[in-house]
């Protein structure tokens, strides 16, 4: 029952975050229309008015994956509230039906493609913050936390869902035993992993205790804007989560600069493993890892694209060219989700996700 729960709110996170897509794009849609009637009515059309159409259509390509999603979806969503609502004949059977949906909500691994427009979820709290969502799969928990500012915060909204964070109503505060350093926390599996302000110490923080399990200095670490991503705010550590668990990245002297990615384990907060990237890590505007692999951006503001992939699976690294439209022009945290399959961002006091596109090798 707690699988067919999580899975539903995983849907209905989905299908939330979609909806909002399709709205966002509704403008561009009557946009394109009237364009095409006012070629279609004058018989003409310049070599700059069809190249600037051109372009329109390509902000569109990246709508078809998320209509179809949405149509599976919704789709699943029906199946399965069917399921529980028919009554006790045959309950067996549906309930089997109802679980035999819920791996496909787990997404399967690949080397990111394309990420799409971004959907705006919330406008609030100052230029710098993050927001985030449990990043363990399978998680029970829908649960948003908020933390605005970047340096010496204590503060901790934790709402109910995502629909009472959007209304700002249904929190609890938690104050943090230590102020936080930077924009690069992450929850996983019900605990916050963040930066204590001043070091370079990782602090794992439990949200039902209310207590601090652990916390150990990541040695050589830099920290106070030692080095920081391009656009600075204390942000040296930054921790990440992806489908095989937890990192860290940050830079030391010994690595000149270099972003450094390591395994964490998230019992102990021990480093099991390091890769030097060899990229900047004052070059780069923010990172996430997706499938082992970090990908960076080459600024935080307008303009920016993802610059960089990192494999730590064969220790090798390309330059990608993946656009990256930065809505709101300044970005201070991006962190990728692993559950729910989506980036999330923190752009200029606005709550932003991206849907991402996986490319699969089978």
């Amino acid at each position: 029952v707690q699988n067919i729960s999580q899975s539903m709110e995983v849907l209905d996170l989905r299908t939330f975050r979609d909806l909002q897509y399709v709205r966002n794009t509704e403008s561009l849609l009557r946009g394109l229309d009237s364009r095409l009637k006012v070629a279609e009515t004058q018989r003409s059309l310049n070599a700059r008015s069809f190249q600037e159409l051109q372009e329109k259509m390509q902000e569109l390509v990246p709508l078809v994956p998320v209509l179809e999603q949405f149509r599976e979806d919704t789709s699943r969503r029906d199946e399965s509230h069917q399921g529980w609502t028919q009554g006790p004949p045959g309950m067996g059977m549906k309930i089997r039906k109802v679980v035999s949906l819920i791996p496909t909500f787990s997404p399967g691994c690949g080397k990111l493609t394309g990420v799409s427009h971004p959907i705006t979820i919330r406008a609030s709290g100052s230029r710098f913050g993050s927001w985030m969502t449990d990043t363990m799969t399978p998680s029970a928990d829908s649960r948003v936390w908020y933390m605005d500012g970047y340096y010496k915060g204590r503060r901790v909204l934790e709402f109910r869902t995502l629909n009472d964070f959007v209304s700002g109503q249904n929190f609890v505060q938690h104050l943090l035993p230590h102020p936080w350093a930077g924009t690069g926390h992450v929850v996983f599996n019900g605990s916050l992993y963040y930066n204590k302000y001043q070091s370079n110490v990782a602090v794992k923080y439990h949200f039902r205790s209310r207590s601090v399990l652990v916390q150990r200095s990541l040695a050589g670490a830099g920290f106070n804007n030692t080095f920081p991503y391009s656009w600075g705010g204390f942000s040296d550590i930054d921790f990440m989560v992806d489908e095989s668990g937890l990192w860290v990245v940050y830079t030391t002297n010994q690595n000149a600069g270099n972003i450094v990615v390591s395994r964490v384990d998230p019992q102990t907060l021990e480093v099991l493993r390091s890769w030097d990237t060899g990229y900047p890590k004052r070059s780069a505007g923010e990172s996430f890892m997706i499938c082992g692999t970090l990908y960076v951006t080459n600024s935080h503001l307008a303009g920016a694209k993802i610059y960089f992939a990192y494999y730590t699976n064969t220790s090798s690294y390309e330059y990608t060219d993946i656009p990256f439209h930065n809505q709101y022009s300044h970005i201070s945290m991006l962190d990728y989700n692993p559950r729910e399959r989506v980036l999330y961002t923190w752009n200029n006091g606005h709550q932003v996700i991206y849907n991402v596109t996986l490319f699969h090798v089978i």
